[in-house]
């Protein structure tokens, strides 16, 4: 199959921890041919979804691990896969990607399916299986979010759109930073912020659940550094060997049906204790870990849930 990645640059990227890395050297083992475009290089052009890239070899050589083609504007609606893989924020850049991806179905299949990617950003999916999540308010009003805290006391807050655990705020009940906080973030954005009453649990854990096609795969465990409450990998949460609970399964059965109809075919979900945090369909990661630990291939399963819907 003719695949491409629209992705942030791959210069940069880390070949023992990047999913999409991951996901390019699985499909080239397989045999189909690779193409890589940054999002800023996708247009809409007299009724064409065209994107100005490069075709991409990849190999797990350190300091050398991409070959580019010559650059070429091609036409995305001649491709079978086109993967939607670069990282949030997700702004209005964003979304207009999921815009253009869109009007590629159903000759080409984008992976996640961009529409839902737009209409089920990670902190608000959730908010259709209340009885998995924990307390939670989404508010720009600062009132609201002082009685959310009022009756549940040591809260975090974090930014709606953010990702990698940038701008996640642990307020104890007795902190007095509250206010100055929500001017800090209402200053510089105009999206709402979203709380959530502190679950202890975290000083055990965030756990990385891998979905593919709506089915769990595995997981891995992402500890807290020293003093942090943050777990994400990004802010050097540490990731460990952990087992699927009764409690995962429970989560994933009542969540992978919606999924897997929706066309999110690779997704990841933060589980804290026994409360589903977030359900992560922009850019999951933690592929390459799991392999690490348990040898599971989520890579291959994921090509193998795309090669079956492309047959």
């Amino acid at each position: 199959m003719k695949i491409a990645f629209q992705m942030d640059p791959i210069g940069p990227i880390d070949i023992n921890g990047d999913s999409t890395f991951r996901l390019a050297e699985e499909a080239q083992a397989r045999g189909h041919t690779l193409f890589y475009y940054t999002p800023d290089r996708l247009a809409y052009d007299q009724g064409r979804i065209t994107a100005r890239g490069w075709p991409l070899e990849v190999r797990r050589v350190k300091g050398d691990h991409y070959s580019l083609g010559a650059e070429t504007t091609v036409d995305l609606g001649e491709f079978d896969v086109v993967w939607l893989r670069q990282d949030p924020p997700f702004d209005m850049f964003y979304i207009t990607t999921t815009h253009l991806l869109q009007r590629l179905s159903p000759g080409t299949l984008v992976v996640n399916d961009p529409f839902w990617v737009r209409n089920y950003p990670e902190k608000l999916l959730i908010l259709d299986f209340p009885e998995l999540m924990p307390p939670t308010a989404i508010a720009r009003d600062l009132d609201t979010i002082k009685a959310f805290r009022a009756r549940h006391g040591d809260v975090i807050l974090k930014p709606l759109y953010g990702n990698g655990g940038a701008g996640v705020f642990h307020l104890p009940e007795d902190d007095r930073n509250l206010s100055s906080l929500h001017e800090l973030f209402t200053g510089f954005s105009r999206e709402p912020l979203i709380v959530q009453k502190y679950l202890p649990e975290i000083k055990d854990g965030d756990k990385r659940v891998i979905l593919v096609d709506g089915e769990p795969v595995g997981a891995i465990n992402r500890m807290p550094g020293a003093g942090e409450v943050r777990s994400n990998m990004h802010v050097g949460g540490k990731p460990e060997k952990v087992a699927l609970s009764a409690r995962d399964r429970e989560i994933c059965a009542k969540i992978g049906p919606l999924l897997r109809e929706k066309g999110q075919i690779f997704v990841g979900i933060d589980v804290i204790g026994q409360y589903l945090t977030e359900i992560n369909v922009t850019s999951p990661t933690g592929i390459q870990e799991l392999e690490r630990f348990d040898g599971t291939n989520a890579a291959g399963l994921i090509w193998d849930a795309i090669e079956t819907r492309r047959a």
